[in-house]
């Protein structure tokens, strides 16, 4: 007899009972079983669903690991503050003067205003506080600004091989120093003449990249990058041909220049800290500020128009911020190569490519990459020094070459 009505509610039960277990799986990842389903969460809307809610399925990223992608900014800081540190008191501690720890921390703290009644000589006063922290500081200033040029530039224009010396900065303070030297000028005109020269070679090497971008094809060079970088290219050629028309016209100073040119910290006082200290601070300030900017411009540039970003003021305002730190580094510490690839790369193969991260960590680890540099600079072959730059160009480029084996750098660089 067939059953109707309400009977067939216990004639239903038992197939809904052999459902159940379909039925009663709790919400949460994607059910494989019913992928069409609009109300499963394997619909098109699941797994990003899942993946906001910081679920995932088993072996995928989430949960736990995007606990641990949030915190690696935090980790980052920390290592390259912990380093700095680390490095900062290894540049005071150690020298050809031979200070044992114990009289570097008497010669320090008898300048403080709250020091205890400590017998220190004169002598080791006068190494920590008017030889080597000067010198460490100087340091930390300048490599601060070399690796977060470096990572600017490679920012803006896109460019994993950029560095601060791309845009002429290098050519053009050499230039200016170059001009001093063989002129019989005073040696107080060097930093400003490298200063000058470093910014009016990149203002030189903007403005025809500029224009070049305005008569031709934008679309076809990346938005006038290329116009730019080919631009930097030509001005540093000339540039450094007039400086080596001046060097061979007057030998007898070639010896001053070149050591200027291999870059160094040997001469570094207080007064050369106060000096770039305005502009440091400025640069890395207007950098810091536009690192949004520039994880936004990684996208590229007509999705960063797009999404409401003035690429071409982005690019002229980072352009300028950068130069401007690194071209008061270069007027004090000479032409020091490698630490604005090195360390951005660096980092970004460690703590990621996000630039939120990406430059302040490269800011603090250029500063305490040129201070270890240094310590090697004026130990190595103590008494006498090997400049800087020869330091930083044997340690840079085989570590470069091994960055650029390893299957993560060709994806970013690519």
């Amino acid at each position: 007899m067939r059953r109707g009505g309400p009977g067939a509610t216990p004639a239903a039960a038992p197939a809904g009972a052999a459902r159940q277990p379909h039925a009663a799986r709790p919400a949460g990842p994607a059910s494989p079983a019913s992928p069409a389903s609009p109300a499963s969460p394997a619909g098109p809307a699941g797994p990003d669903a899942a993946r906001a809610a910081g679920l995932a399925e088993p072996g995928q990223r989430g949960g736990l690991a995007a606990v641990s992608t949030a915190g690696r900014p935090a980790l980052a800081l920390a290592v390259a503050s912990a380093a700095l540190l680390a490095a900062v008191v290894a540049g005071v501690c150690i020298g050809p003067a031979g200070l044992s720890p114990a009289a570097v921390a008497d010669a320090i703290l008898i300048r403080l205003p709250w020091h205890p009644a400590l017998s220190v000589p004169a002598l080791n006063a006068a190494i920590v506080w008017q030889i080597r922290l000067p010198r460490v500081l100087l340091g930390v200033l300048v490599g601060s600004m070399l690796a977060g040029g470096g990572a600017s530039y490679q920012g803006i224009f896109r460019n994993p091989l950029a560095d601060p010396y791309l845009l002429g900065v290098a050519a053009g303070g050499g230039l200016g120093a170059t001009v001093v030297v063989v002129t019989g000028a005073s040696q107080s005109l060097l930093p400003p003449a490298a200063f000058a020269g470093a910014a009016v070679a990149v203002a030189v090497t903007y403005l025809l990249g500029a224009s070049a971008e305005r008569s031709g094809k934008p679309a076809a060079i990346g938005g006038g990058t290329g116009s730019i970088l080919l631009a930097g290219i030509a001005v540093a050629a000339l540039l450094t041909a007039f400086q080596t028309y001046l060097q061979q016209q007057h030998t007898q100073q070639l010896a001053t220049v070149y050591s200027w040119i291999l870059g160094g910290l040997s001469g570094a006082t207080w007064s050369d800290v106060w000096l770039i200290l305005p502009y440091v601070a400025v640069s890395a300030i207007a950098l810091l500020a536009h690192r949004r900017l520039l994880d936004v411009l990684r996208v590229g540039e007509t999705e960063a128009t797009s999404l409401g970003v003035n690429v071409a003021r982005l690019r002229l305002s980072v352009v300028i911020a950068a130069t401007l730190g690194v071209a008061a580094a270069v007027s004090v510490s000479g032409l020091i190569g490698f630490v604005g690839i090195i360390v951005p790369h660096t980092v970004r193969l460690t703590a990621g490519p996000s630039y939120r991260i990406l430059l302040p960590v490269s800011m603090i680890g250029g500063a305490a990459f040129l201070v270890l540099a240094d310590i090697l600079a004026r130990t190595v072959q103590a008494p006498n020094e090997v400049p800087i730059g020869v330091i930083t160009a044997i340690i840079g480029a085989p570590f470069f070459l091994l960055v650029l084996r390893s299957r993560r750098a060709s994806q970013d660089l690519s």
